[in-house]
């Protein structure tokens, strides 16, 4: 069974035939046509309720290739056996897709070649959608076909179909790869059969993985007849059939990793004979030569070898590689390409680096230049100022040497004043005997003077202690002034506060009075009133006699109600008060 890489491939094929208006989506119904001839050919039971169920949601509308992926890999690829026929299940696919893409009418080749060709794209074409083939497998299928049609492959040919493959990206397409080889470009001097035949030998080789193959005699297990059949050697098994056509299949020999190939000697008018033991029988064959013995020999033992490694078949193990290969080279061009981008970025900081190196060397030459200038301004400055130092330093010496002159009068004149000074020293000294004995003289009244001042001193301290009695005294006196004082300030305060109590009685008798005067006025209303009323009355009935109140006396008002003493006694309490503060104030 192909992997189901190879049979996605061709499923797609078939999926974009379908897609009429190349929309990417495909019809229900088309999908069910699909899917039935894909389990049929596969040998899968069909449900057809599946696909309603799976797309429910999507009852009206067409289904994506995405969309119809999941359905196709749980109902139909998940079930797939190995009893189903891989050929078969090609032809299907390519039935639904040749006829939209390919145009017959151009080609030099048949249908069933075309079709060989588009299975051979299918097995070389990279692992992603839309397929392609890229540039290395043209080439490696090209030389595979011109080999097998016994041709000589030209470099020079092929290299400039790969500068017209430049503007397509170096890739074609499944029908462009049909189109190129039915064109006969690259068979030029060969046959229409020729170039059949060579495409059956590449289909064999790389879609039904025939190894080699050939014509060999093989002796019969029953009646030890030799008889010529037609062996295709494949990765397990080697078939032997009546004729190349491969219509009627004697027997197989399968191949495992127990499998053992030996040459063995020539017997019964047999040459280039080998024996092929398998885990079940021996087989007893015989070559036409040495040389093809020891190619089916090499070939045979390569595929054991190859069972025991659990290695894939040499083509498909050689287009692993070239696939491995381009991915690590893309890997390395897209580190390269990565690498250059950042090489790129780092010179571009560097231009810029430089650029702003330019213009400071730049401001730097326009800052030393104006430095410069500067520098030479202050030169000129500096070299103006020493000249002007210069001449100021000429006139101090000038007047320095006239100092000098005038200092050299003054020297003579001082040795004049020494020597005046010498002679009244002389004189002074004559001065200074006289004072000598003058001190003599002050000498003895000094010593009259002392005892002057003893006598002064006896009488000073009984001054002394005199003055020390008057002290005490006048201490004593001064302490009895202070407390004086202290009585004086006390009562001071206490004159103070009476005063303060005095001011603050005279507001509340102010405010008794103003109260007092309120109410009063209030009394003469309400008074006015009673009277209004009383006479109002008496308009209306005549006979009501109203009872007023008796006449009173004229009372004091306080701010706590009417006063307990009359006007006479707040004047008598007043003048108490009066003569009180007279008496305290000449004490104090």
């Amino acid at each position: 069974m192909a992997p189901r890489d190879e049979l996605l491939k061709s499923i797609w094929h078939a999926f974009t035939a379908l897609d009429v208006d190349k929309s990417g989506k495909v019809s229900k119904s088309q999908l069910k046509v699909l899917s039935h001839n894909l389990c049929t050919v596969m040998k899968i039971p069909h449900d057809p309720v599946a696909l309603e169920e799976h797309f429910k949601d999507d009852d009206e509308g067409p289904v994506s290739n995405q969309g119809y992926m999941p359905y196709l890999n749980k109902f139909i690829l998940d079930k797939v056996s190995h009893d189903f026929d891989c050929q078969e299940f090609n032809k299907m696919c390519w039935t639904l897709c040749f006829k939209k893409n390919l145009q017959q009418t151009k080609l030099f080749i048949s249908n069933d070649d075309a079709f060989k060709i588009w299975c051979i794209f299918n097995f070389l074409s990279e692992d992603r959608y839309p397929l392609i083939m890229v540039t290395e497998e043209i080439e490696y299928f090209l030389r595979k076909l011109t080999e097998a049609m016994g041709g000589s492959w030209v470099e020079e040919r092929f290299e400039d179909y790969k500068l017209q493959l430049n503007s397509k990206q170096q890739r074609l397409n499944a029908w462009e790869l049909i189109s190129l080889v039915g064109s006969g470009q690259f068979s030029k001097g060969m046959d229409q059969q020729t170039l059949s035949m060579g495409i059956n030998e590449v289909y064999k080789e790389l879609i039904l993985d025939v190894l080699k193959q050939g014509y060999m005699m093989k002796k019969g297990h029953k009646r030890k007849n030799w008889t010529e059949r037609w062996f295709v050697l494949m990765p397990n098994t080697i078939f032997y059939y009546v004729g190349e056509d491969l219509a009627e299949k004697k027997g197989d020999i399968p191949l495992d990793g127990s499998c053992r190939v030996e040459p063995l000697q020539d017997k019964e008018g047999k040459k280039c004979l080998f024996l092929v033991k398998s885990s079940t029988k021996s087989f007893e064959i015989s070559a036409s030569d040495k040389k093809k013995k020891q190619e089916w020999i090499q070939a045979i033992q390569t595929s054991v070898n190859l069972l025991r490694q659990g290695r894939l078949a040499p083509h498909r193990e050689a287009r692993q590689k070239r696939r491995d290969l381009r991915l690590k080279q893309q890997a390395e061009q897209e580190e390269l390409e990565l690498r250059m981008k950042e090489l790129q970025t780092a010179n571009e900081v560097k231009q810029y680096e430089l650029e702003n190196l330019r213009k400071a060397l730049e401001d730097a030459a326009a800052n030393a230049a104006e430095e410069e200038k500067r520098r030479l301004q202050t030169q000129i400055q500096l070299q103006e100022r020493y000249r002007v130092d210069l001449e100021k330093e000429k006139m101090i010496k000038q007047q320095m040497e006239e100092k000098v002159a005038q200092k050299s009068t003054e020297l003579q004149q001082y040795m004049h004043r020494v020597r005046q000074l010498e002679e009244m020293y002389h004189q002074l000294e004559g001065a200074l005997e006289d004072e000598r004995r003058a001190r003599q003289d002050e000498e003895t009244v000094r010593k009259l003077q002392e005892r002057l001042l003893e006598e002064e001193a006896m009488k000073r301290a009984e001054l002394e202690q005199i003055h020390l009695r008057q002290q005490q005294a006048i201490s004593v006196t001064v302490a009895e002034k202070e407390e004086l004082e202290k009585e004086r300030l006390a009562k001071e305060s206490a004159l103070q506060v009476a005063m303060k109590q005095l001011e603050e009685l005279e507001k509340e008798r102010q405010g008794a009075l103003q109260q007092y005067q309120n109410i009063k006025k209030k009394l003469e209303d309400a008074t006015n009133n009673t009277r209004t009323w009383k006479h109002k009355v008496a308009q209306h009935e005549g006979l009501l006699g109203l009872i007023q109140p008796g006449v009173k006396g004229h009372q004091n008002i306080t701010n706590w109600g009417p006063s307990a003493f009359s006007d006479g006694e707040l004047r008598l309490k007043e003048k108490q008060w009066q003569e009180k503060k007279k008496q305290a104030t000449p004490a104090q």
